[in-house]
Parts: structure tokens; C-alpha cells; sequence
């Protein structure tokens, strides 16, 4: 089983925010070229709040740095849910090309990192061997 000492947890929590506000900082300036806060807000809270589900309904407290038992889950539900929260809660479109980005960016960043965790720590990527 993939390692779930406290510090991987808190390493779990801080990149996974830390990711996922790069992405919408990133995207927004992107679009925007500029760095509002209160805009910045406003793109942020529907992905931050789908990762919080996410990260419930994953349980990533149980395998933190499993890329596909957690991670693949982890990124599926924000970027779907973000998506969701994003077109009800504010009202903005979901235009393809973005679906596409978010969902290519969030993959490679979310999954990705455990991926490298876990073969930093000896895992063997799936939740295998400790």
C-alpha cells in the first residue's frame, strides 16, 4: 500500500491547492492579463470546491500519494465537478477548448506529481508495495 504518514497527507493537501490555484492564476491571466484578486477569487472558489469533494469522496487521507487509486480520482471529480460549480454557480461558459485544457493541465498536474511521490518513496504507483 502506498505510504500515508502524516507528512504525506499535509504534502497532498498543500500541492493538490497549490496546483489547482496555479492552474485558474495561470489560466486567468492567460485570458485576462491581469491578476484581480477578486477575479481571481471568482474563477478559483468552483475548483477548490470540487477539490474539497473530491478529496472526500477519494478519501486521500487513506492513499495520499497513489497516482492512479487516488490521484486519477482526485483529478476526475475537480475538474468535472469544478466544471459544474463553475457553469451553475457563476454562470460562465464551459467552452470546449477549456474543458480540453483543464482537463489535460489537472491530469498531468494532479496525477502526475503522485506519480513521481510515489516513486520517490519507493511505491510502486498503483498503492503496491510501501
Amino acid at each position: 500500500m502506498a505510504s500515508k504518514k502524516p507528512s504525506h497527507i499535509v504534502l497532498a493537501l498543500v500541492l493538490d491547492l497549490v496546483l489547482v490555484a496555479a492552474f485558474v492564476v495561470v489560466g486567468h491571466y492567460q485570458h485576462y492579463r491581469s491578476f484581480d484578486p477578486v477575479a481571481l477569487v471568482q474563477t478559483a472558489w468552483p475548483f477548490l470546491a470540487a477539490l474539497a469533494v473530491a478529496w472526500l469522496l477519494t478519501r486521500v487521507w487513506d492513499r495520499p500519494l497513489a497516482p492512479l487509486a487516488t490521484g486519477a480520482g482526485v483529478w476526475a471529480i475537480t475538474v468535472l465537478l469544478g466544471m459544474v460549480i463553475r457553469f451553475l454557480g457563476t454562470g460562465a461558459s464551459v467552452a470546449e477548448p477549456f474543458l480540453v485544457v483543464a482537463t489535460a493541465l489537472n491530469f498531468v498536474t494532479l496525477v502526475g506529481w503522485r506519480t513521481i511521490a510515489s516513486i520517490a518513496v519507493g511505491g510502486s504507483g498503483k498503492g503496491g508495495r510501501k
